[in-house]
């Protein structure tokens, strides 16, 4: 199963990770894994890469890096095979996303004597551009029929799904309305209308799919490999001129 249907289906290159998630999604699917399960060891995955990066075993750290990014894919391949939609792992997801960013930015800070504004700015760019790809993406997944547990204005608490929660929906919801709403106010004040324009076409999609997090660590993990930890904050500071190019791409050509 997939967030998109076959006819809207583009290429993603920040969901590099899929084809294997997909595997190990139908490996567990008759198990007692849950989501979340899964979510909790991408979140483990990526405190190992930070702690072996720490150790310069950078080639380790790429791949547990990239290991994050195909467990990030897994668990709501697991959760759409299993029919069990949660906001808890929704959240979850994206609580954890934002926490290990922040870490694995401001290690990178630390372990290269870099400034701590810069790998602030870095932290800040590299939150925006991945809210950029997903403010476009979830309104192509609503606009085309594909999966809506991610909201196009996540500004009002939802109720929980059958099983789960709704106190643990609630204070999940404000956790990640901390850690997200000026990222998603931005880029909504740069580009209010963008859901009530035509669809994306495939294209546009495939361009904004570099800004996805599963890309933007596969950078990360290419960078160590190579030897050029140094240049990880400066390219994410640089990447971000591709923001406006994006969003008036979308203004001006695609109404």
């Amino acid at each position: 199963m997939s967030k998109l249907t076959r006819a809207y289906k583009f290429i993603d290159v920040s969901d590099y990770g899929r084809p294997v998630a997909r595997i190990i999604a139908q490996q567990l699917k008759t198990t007692k894994v849950t989501a979340i399960h899964i979510t909790l060891l991408f979140g483990l995955s990526g405190t190992l890469a930070i702690a072996l990066m720490g150790l310069t075993h950078y080639w380790a750290a790429g791949f547990f890096l990239v290991l994050k990014s195909i467990l990030d894919a897994a668990d709501g391949q697991l959760a759409r095979i299993k029919n069990q939609p949660s906001y808890i792992g929704r959240y979850w997801d994206s609580i954890l996303d934002s926490i290990l960013n922040f870490a694995l930015i401001f290690s990178i800070a630390m372990f290269t004597d870099t400034n701590i504004g810069w790998g602030l700015l870095a932290y800040l760019c590299m939150q925006t551009q991945g809210t950029v790809y997903n403010y476009y993406h979830v309104i192509f997944r609503h606009r085309t029929e594909g999966e809506i547990t991610s909201q196009i204005f996540e500004n009002k608490v939802p109720k929980a799904y059958p099983g789960e929660s709704q106190a643990y929906v609630t204070l999940l919801f404000r956790v990640f309305r901390i850690l997200y709403k000026v990222f998603d106010e931005f880029i909504y004040y740069l580009d209010p209308r963008a859901y009530r324009g035509t669809v994306s076409p495939k294209w546009f999609m495939f361009f904004i799919s570099f800004y996805g997090l599963g890309f933007q660590l596969l950078i990360i993990a290419i960078f160590l490999v190579a030897g050029w930890i140094h240049y990880i904050i400066p390219f994410f500071i640089a990447y971000s001129i591709l923001i406006p190019v994006f969003i008036l791409t979308r203004r001006l050509l695609l109404k």
